[in-house]
C-alpha cells in the first residue's frame, strides 16, 4: 500500500478538513466572546497560536492511534482485520459536512443578516479621527510623593510634557481636559484611548522629595497595550526642564515610523528658576477652577515667581489672562478698566521678553476681544497664538468667541468642531458647539453633543444649563427655569448660567425677581416694565460706558426717546461708519445695535441715515442667512428690518416664526418691539400676539403663577 494510500486509509485527511473547519469556527466564537468582555488583543492572539499549533498536533494522532471499540489505541497494536477505519472516516464525513453547515451559516449571518456588523465603539469625540497613528493622550502622572499637597507638581508636569507635544502640526494631542477626566481611574487602557480616539498614551509617576524629583514615563500603544518605550528620571529640580524635554523628544521618536515622511522636529520647554516655575504650576491649577478665591489665590502665586524669576515670559502672560478673568463682568470684582489696564502690562512684559510665546499671544487677543472696536485685533492675535501652539484649548475657545463677535458664525463653527475633536470633555467647547448648533437651527446636532458627553460629565452646573437652554430654546420655559435657577445656586457668579436664568425670567414675565437676580440687560428690561424707567436709564448708561451699548439703545428706543437715542451716538460716533467699527454684526442672533440705529432715525425722519443703517442691516443679515444662521432672535431682528422696509408680510412671517419657536415678548408685542406699533389692529398681528399670550399663561401656570392678559 502506498503512503498516500495509507494517509487515506487511517483518515489523516479527513482528520486534517474536520479540524481546519472547527479551528475556524472556534476562532469566530472566541473572537466575539472576547471582545465583548474587553480582553486585550494578545488575548486573542495566543488562542490563535494554539488551533495552528494544534493543526500538526491532530495529524499525528490520526496516523498513530485509533479509535477502537475498546477505546483509542495504538495503531500498530491494532489488527487489520479488526479494524473501523471505514467507519470513522463516515463519522468524519458527518463531521465535515455539519461543521461546513455551521461555519456557512455563520458566514452569510454575518455578511448579509440586517444589523450582522456590530457598532461601532461610542466615544465622546464630535467626528472619528482619521487612524493614522499620529494621536496621543497624555494622562495626569499619579503623585506618588509623601505629601499629597504635591499633585499640583505632577498635574503640571504632565501638563507642560502635554503642550510640548501640542506644538507639533504632525501630532494630534487629546486635549488637557478629556485627559485629565481620566485622573484617578484605573480603566482599560484600551477604553481610555478608544474614548479619547487616540492610538497612543503616556502615563508615568512622579515623586518629589526636598530639592530631588524622580519621573517616570511610560509611552503605550492602545490597540494592544505594548510598551514601546520607558524610562525614569533621577535629577535634581533644577533639571525638571530637561526631563520635560527628553521624555517629550523621546516620544516623538518612538512615533517618529508612525509620521508621514519621517522628519519630526524637538520640542523644548521654557526655563525659569526652579521655585518660580513650581508656584507657576500651581497657580496654572488654581486659574482651571475658574472661581473668585482660586483665581485671586492664582494671582498671588504669579506675583510671587514674577518676584523669584522676573524674566520667566510665561507667569506675566498668566498674569495677565488672571487679571481679566477677575474683572467685575467675569469671576472677580476688580472694576473693568482696572482689570484691563493690569492684564495690558503683563501681557507686554511678557511678550517682550518671548515674542514667539503662544501665552502671551493669547492674552493679547483675550485682551483685544473684550474691548470694543477692537475685535480684529483679538482675532489676529489669537490666530498667532493657535498658529505657536495649536493645542492652546481656551485661546480655540475665545478665537471662536471673537468669530461669533464678529459675524463669522461658520467659521466659529468649524472651530468648535476641532476643539471638541481635539478635547471632548473640555467643558467650554461641547457648550458653546451645542449653542452654536442652536444657533444654526441644528437642534438635533446639538442635543448629540450634550448626550455624548452626558456618561463622562456629572450633573453639574453646567449640564444643568445645557438642559435648560435646550428646553428653552424650544419653550419650554417651566423646564428650563428650575434647571437655571439650580446653576445659579451652585455657581452664583458664573455669568453664563445667571443670563439662563434671566431668559426665563423675563419669558415668564417674573420682571420683580429679574430686576432683582437677573444679569445686566434683564435688569434694564424688567425695571422698564415695572415702570422703573429713569433706574433702568442709569444702569444702562453705566453699562454702555464700559462698551455695552445695545441695552441703552433699546431702552431710550422703547420708551419713545429715539431723539435722545441719535443724539448719543452722533455725540459720540459721527458717522454710521465708526460706529459700526466699534460695534460690529454679531453672529448670535443679527445686527442688533444697528436695528436700533436705524429705526431712531427713522423716526427722526432722517432718510439718508436711515438708509444708511438698513444697507448695513441688510448686508450684515445676508451673510448670516448664507452661513446658516436661523434661531428665534434673528427672525425677530429680520422681522424688525422687513416692518422698517415697509414689507409687511415679511414682517409677519418672520414674527409668526419667532413667536411659534417659543419667543415670548412683552404682553403687548411692540413694548419690547416699537416698530410694530402700526402694527397694531392688524388681524394677522394680533392672531400672532394671542399665540403668544396663550403660550406665557400655559408656561406661568405650570410655574404656579396667575395668568396675564393684554
Amino acid at each position: 500500500m502506498t503512503f498516500f494510500a495509507e494517509l487515506k486509509r487511517r483518515n489523516v485527511f479527513k482528520v486534517g478538513a474536520a479540524y481546519v473547519v472547527m479551528a475556524w469556527l472556534l476562532a469566530q466564537g472566541v473572537d466575539v466572546f472576547l471582545e465583548n468582555f474587553g480582553a486585550p488583543d494578545w488575548v486573542i492572539k495566543t488562542v490563535l497560536l494554539l488551533l495552528v499549533a494544534g493543526f500538526p498536533l491532530a495529524l499525528f494522532f490520526a496516523w498513530a492511534f485509533e479509535l477502537t471499540p475498546e477505546g483509542i489505541r495504538k495503531e500498530k497494536d491494532v489488527d487489520r482485520s479488526q479494524s473501523i477505519t471505514h467507519e470513522t472516516g463516515r463519522k468524519l464525513d458527518y463531521a465535515i459536512i455539519a461543521f461546513l453547515v455551521l461555519a456557512l451559516g455563520y458566514f452569510a449571518w454575518d455578511k448579509f443578516a440586517p444589523g450582522g456588523e456590530t457598532a461601532p465603539a461610542t466615544t465622546v469625540t464630535a467626528e472619528e479621527p482619521p487612524d493614522t497613528g499620529k494621536s496621543i493622550a497624555v494622562l495626569p502622572f499619579v503623585n506618588m510623593s509623601d505629601d499629597a499637597g504635591n499633585e499640583y507638581f505632577s498635574d503640571g508636569i504632565s501638563e507642560e510634557i502635554l503642550n510640548a507635544l501640542a506644538k507639533v502640526p504632525e501630532l494630534q494631542v487629546a486635549g488637557r481636559t478629556s485627559s485629565f477626566a481620566f485622573k484617578g481611574d484605573n480603566q482599560d487602557l484600551r477604553k481610555i484611548g478608544e474614548a479619547l480616539g487616540v492610538d497612543h498614551i503616556l502615563e508615568g509617576s512622579v515623586r518629589k522629595a526636598g530639592a530631588k524629583v524622580r519621573i517616570t514615563a511610560q509611552l503605550i500603544r492602545v490597540d494592544n497595550g505594548f510598551h514601546l518605550w520607558s524610562e525614569s528620571y533621577d535629577r535634581e529640580l533644577t533639571d525638571v526642564f530637561a526631563i520635560q524635554d527628553e521624555i517629550a523628544n523621546a516620544i516623538l521618536t518612538e512615533l517618529k515610523a508612525h509620521l508621514v515622511g519621517g522628519g519630526m522636529p524637538t520640542v523644548a520647554v521654557a526655563r525659569a528658576d526652579s521655585q518660580a516655575y513650581d508656584l507657576y504650576l500651581l497657580a496654572k491649577q488654581r486659574m482651571y477652577e475658574r472661581m473668585q478665591l482660586p483665581l485671586e489665590n492664582a494671582a498671588e502665586l504669579l506675583d510671587k515667581a514674577i518676584a523669584i524669576d522676573p524674566d520667566y515670559a510665561p507667569a506675566y502672560a498668566q498674569r495677565g489672562i488672571t487679571s481679566q478673568l477677575l474683572s467685575e463682568t467675569q469671576y472677580g470684582t476688580l472694576p473693568d478698566r482696572q482689570a484691563m489696564t493690569q492684564s495690558k502690562l503683563f501681557i507686554d512684559k511678557s511678550l517682550q521678553l518671548d515674542p514667539n510665546l503662544a501665552e502671551g499671544w493669547a492674552a493679547l487677543g483675550l485682551y483685544h476681544y473684550d474691548r470694543p472696536g477692537e475685535i480684529e485685533q483679538g482675532i489676529a492675535a489669537l490666530e498667532k497664538a493657535l498658529e505657536l501652539n495649536p493645542g492652546l484649548i481656551d485661546a480655540a475657545n475665545w478665537l471662536n468667541n471673537a468669530y461669533i463677535q464678529s459675524n463669522q458664525p461658520a467659521k466659529a463653527l468649524k472651530l468648535l468642531q476641532g476643539i471638541v475633536q481635539r478635547d471632548p470633555l473640555y467643558r467650554p467647547g461641547f457648550s458653546n458647539l451645542a449653542g452654536v448648533y442652536l444657533l444654526m437651527g441644528e437642534r438635533e446636532k446639538a442635543r448629540e453633543v450634550i448626550e455624548n458627553v452626558r456618561p463622562y460629565i456629572a450633573q453639574d452646573a453646567n449640564m444643568l444649563y445645557l438642559d435648560a437652554m435646550m428646553l428653552e430654546t424650544a419653550g419650554e420655559i417651566a423646564k428650563a427655569l428650575p434647571l437655571a435657577e439650580e446653576a445659579v445656586r451652585q455657581q452664583p457668579q458664573d455669568r453664563v448660567y445667571r443670563v439662563q436664568m434671566s431668559i426665563g425670567l423675563l419669558a415668564s414675565h417674573q420682571y420683580q425677581r429679574a430686576a432683582q437676580e437677573g444679569y445686566r440687560w434683564a435688569r434694564v428690561n424688567a425695571m422698564q416694565h415695572l415702570g422703573r424707567v429713569e433706574e433702568a436709564t442709569l444702569l444702562a448708561q453705566e453699562w454702555a460706558a464700559q462698551g455695552e451699548v445695545l441695552n441703552l439703545l433699546s431702552l431710550l428706543n422703547d420708551t419713545g426717546r429715539s431723539a435722545e437715542l441719535v443724539g448719543y451716538v452722533e455725540a459720540r460716533w459721527p458717522e454710521l461708519e465708526s460706529f459700526a467699527r466699534a460695534f460690529p454684526s454679531d453672529g448670535y442672533f443679527g445686527y442688533r445695535e444697528m436695528v436700533e440705529v436705524a429705526y431712531a432715525y427713522q423716526r427722526a425722519g432722517n432718510a439718508a441715515r436711515f438708509d444708511d443703517a438698513m444697507a448695513r442691516v441688510r448686508s450684515a443679515h445676508d451673510s448670516l442667512s448664507a452661513q446658516g444662521l436661523s434661531n428665534t432672535i434673528f427672525f425677530t431682528y429680520e422681522a424688525a428690518y422687513n416692518a422698517m422696509a415697509g414689507d409687511r408680510g415679511q414682517a409677519l412671517k418672520f414674527l409668526a416664526a419667532a413667536i411659534d419657536g417659543g419667543e415670548i415678548y412683552a404682553a403687548n408685542i411692540s413694548d419690547d418691539l416699537p416698530w410694530f406699533k402700526d402694527f397694531e389692529g392688524d388681524p394677522a398681528y394680533e392672531a400672532i400676539q394671542a399665540r403668544m399670550i396663550e403660550h406665557l399663561n400655559r408656561e406661568r401656570a405650570a410655574l404656579g403663577l396667575e395668568p396675564i392678559s393684554t
